[in-house]
């Protein structure tokens, strides 16, 4: 059952990656501190929900990840 949760939640997290690029010379939504933080709550969120935990408490934690990752060596920079 576990392996089951583990490929949905790399599957979602391939889905909203593929969402948040853009093309058009404009930044993505990854390359916001904003951005990275929703994008990380609503992974984090997923991923509580789906190991049956607080879901809310996921997205708190996610969000803060993904918002504090801007400064991190090795991802692009933040606009």
């Amino acid at each position: 059952m576990r392996i089951y949760t583990l490929l949905a939640i790399a599957a979602f997290s391939t889905v909203v990656a593929g969402c948040t690029q853009s093309g058009y010379g404009q930044p993505g939504m990854l390359n916001t501190q904003g951005g990275r933080a929703v994008t990380g709550a609503v992974i984090g969120a997923a991923a509580a929900d789906a190991m049956d935990e607080n879901a809310l408490a996921g997205a708190a934690i996610g969000g803060l990840v993904g918002g504090a990752s801007c400064g991190l060596p090795g991802l692009p920079a933040c606009y």
